[in-house]
């Protein structure tokens, strides 16, 4: 099956633009098959507006997206495999959406591909209690701004 990554960036790209507000990509810097200025990499990281004022010809195709903007009042023309593109949201108020990492879209858990849980356990418990399995279960919540 494709990826529904292309068919998303489309999509809530439309979405963001229909509500007159401007859409930022936030794009691994670091893939081998991006081509990004680098003067404007942060922990391997950049994020670009591609409103339709900012950029020109934007292409959001299924594999690639490429457009050319200005950075530093030069020409560049910036072409990133969909894979890198990590999510797409609103500079006016962030909503958007975040993408998996694309080894987590193989929809393999651990449990199935034979290896340990991410505590570094094999998912048995030697707590009669049930304390430790619980305390492996709490959600881990960050703020992204």
């Amino acid at each position: 099956m494709t990826s529904n990554r292309p068919y998303l960036i489309r999509a809530l790209y439309e979405w963001i633009a229909d509500n007159q507000m401007t859409p930022h990509l936030l794009v691994d810097a670091n893939h081998p098959e991006a081509v990004v200025p680098g003067d404007y990499v942060a922990d391997g990281r950049i994020v670009l507006n591609v409103a339709a004022v900012a950029v020109h010809g934007l292409v959001l195709g299924n594999d690639a997206i490429r457009f050319s903007a200005r950075f530093g009042g030069k020409p560049f023309p910036v072409e990133l495999p969909v894979a890198a593109v990590l999510g797409i949201y609103a500079r006016e108020n962030g909503q958007g959406m975040l993408f998996a990492d694309e080894a987590d879209i193989t929809g393999e858990t651990p449990e199935q591909e034979g290896s340990e849980t991410a505590d570094g356990s094999d998912g048995s418990s030697s707590d009669s209690s049930g304390e430790a399995a619980e305390k492996g279960k709490r959600p881990a919540l960050r703020v992204v701004k």
